[in-house]
């Protein structure tokens, strides 16, 4: 029977054409590729509650998952925080008996034939061959710290350290892999700009008069968006680095550009909402108001201005970059980008950081503000040394805000600027799935890379944390995570779904 050829080989063909001497480099990268995305796969399916997994059991031998249908899926047990690719393969026996073991999780999926399982089998064969050519053009990262702080964000190669789809890319050719990904490290990226009648276009905040021309804004487009969506030639504009987000950029001596691109990478469409343009401004000034209830231990990188020509497709957002908040000597880090440097491997250092991150996100939510911190979100300010010093937090789009606990610490509503109602919630558990489901089962497990060594932090950590409700609730229940491929397998489903994954610690 034929079958239409599968990502690996259509990445390798189109690799072959424009840059063959990767072409070897990949096909070494792809079976590592395949147990990384697999991992990520198996943690899913261990913990996240899917509706055609009837139980789970554990046992010496590893962890069974016995489907609706009969079948049983057995793998080594899970846990639910490492980083490392730890799952090279899976058996599926079928209800009559008899198994297959599988090393590619596309292929998995595929045979699972579960509700929408398709479309994520063809995202993960996407992801697994995009992680390999991500892979395959790196050389070992030099022992000097980077000088500039694009650098630090394209340190980062293997993209989401627990979502299946890390790297998927549909949509993009390699050719245009290579030339925007920030982990393939490009020169730069040359944003275009779109003039746009100053009368058809909604701005927030000040936009600069470099970015005018006469009566009309010149809105900063990237080139896939420009080529793929637009449809549009763009006057060539400017040079940039591209982050971690792919679609926000940073001007050398200059803004960071958080663009519109409508492609699904991971789990999201990563275009900018008229709404998100018309809150950014409030926003921004009510994270001066957060920041200074932080003792200095929290800098939250402002908005200057935002644009749209009332199009997701077509608008941008301009924020000051998190370096200007770094003293003499100091470092700005994506937290995401801490696995890349040997500190994680010191067990009083990872306590640390763990402290001042719980001390100032637990402060936060106690005033009544959810951040979602993950790594990307959230950056460290380190000594010249490499000591935890304050934290950065940087896109405010999807925080979550309680008025009645900004009431009681003496905020209401009432004296601050407009915020969005879609952020504003008292509901204890949403508050707590956001903060929890993002710092501590986001940025600092993948910061640890492991359940044992997110424990022993932790645990070391709430020692000295303030004693709040929200804390106890962190040390005693289960931690709320995002149930990333229910999701993908829940596309008419609205809204964030969630799994809960054992507590790494309990109260002292």
């Amino acid at each position: 029977m034929h079958r239409p050829p599968t990502a690996e080989a259509e990445l390798a063909a189109e690799l072959a054409t424009v840059r063959p001497a990767l072409g070897p480099r990949f096909a070494a990268e792809l079976p590592g590729a395949r147990a990384a995305v697999l991992t990520r796969l198996w943690r899913a399916l261990a913990h996240e509650p899917l509706p055609w997994i009837e139980r789970r059991e554990p046992g010496r031998e590893g962890l069974a998952l016995r489907l609706t249908d009969g079948r049983r899926l057995h793998g080594p047990l899970a846990d639910p925080y490492a980083t490392a690719a730890y799952v090279t393969a899976v058996r599926l026996d079928g209800a009559a008996g008899g198994g297959v073991v599988y090393d590619d999780p596309a292929r998995l999926m595929t045979d699972l034939a579960v509700p929408h399982g398709g479309g994520l089998a063809a995202e993960l064969a996407h992801s697994v061959a995009s992680l390999a050519l991500s892979r395959a053009g790196q050389g070992p990262h030099s022992k000097e710290w980077p000088a500039h702080d694009w650098e630090w964000e394209q340190r980062v190669v293997d993209g989401h350290p627990y979502h299946p789809n890390c790297r998927s890319r549909p949509g993009f050719s390699v050719a245009e892999q290579l030339a925007y990904g920030p982990e393939h490290r490009p020169p730069s990226v040359r944003l275009g700009l779109l003039p746009v009648p100053r009368e058809e276009c909604l701005v927030a905040g000040e936009w600069p008069g470099e970015l005018r021309d006469g009566e009309r804004l010149l809105i900063p487009v990237h080139p896939w968006q420009a080529a793929h969506v637009l449809k549009r030639t763009c006057e060539e504009g400017l040079a940039a680095h591209p982050l971690m987000s792919l679609r926000t950029l940073a001007v050398p001596d200059g803004p960071q550009v958080k663009t519109a691109l409508s492609a699904r990478l991971t789990s999201s469409v990563r275009d900018i909402s008229v709404g998100s343009v018309v809150s950014s401004a409030a926003l921004s000034a009510f994270a001066e108001t957060l920041a200074a209830r932080t003792d200095g231990l929290l800098h939250m990188t402002r908005t200057w201005g935002a644009a749209t020509a009332d199009s997701p497709d077509l608008a941008a957002v301009l924020r000051e970059s998190p370096a200007v908040y770094a003293g003499p000597g100091e470092h700005v880090v994506p937290v995401a980008a801490l696995a890349t440097t040997e500190l994680p491997a010191s067990p009083a250092w990872l306590a640390e950081f763990a402290r001042l991150a719980l001390s100032v996100g637990l402060r936060l939510l106690e005033l009544g503000v959810a951040l979602e911190a993950h790594g990307q979100n959230l950056l460290v300010v380190l000594s010249a040394s490499g000591a935890p010093l304050r934290l950065v937090y940087r896109d405010l789009a999807d925080i979550r805000v309680s008025p009645a606990r900004l009431a009681h610490h003496g905020l209401p509503l009432r004296t601050l600027p407009e915020l969005p109602e879609r952020i504003l919630t008292d509901d204890v558990s949403a508050l707590r799935r956001k903060l929890f489901g993002s710092l501590v089962a986001g940025a600092l497990a993948s910061t640890a890379g492991s359940g044992e060594a997110l424990g022993a932090a932790l645990e070391a950590a709430v020692r000295e944390v303030p004693r709040t409700a929200d804390l106890t609730a962190l040390c005693e229940e289960p931690l709320p995570v995002k149930a990333l491929t229910l999701m993908r397998l829940s596309p008419g489903v609205a809204g964030d779904q969630w799994a809960e994954l054992p507590g790494p610690l309990r109260a002292p």
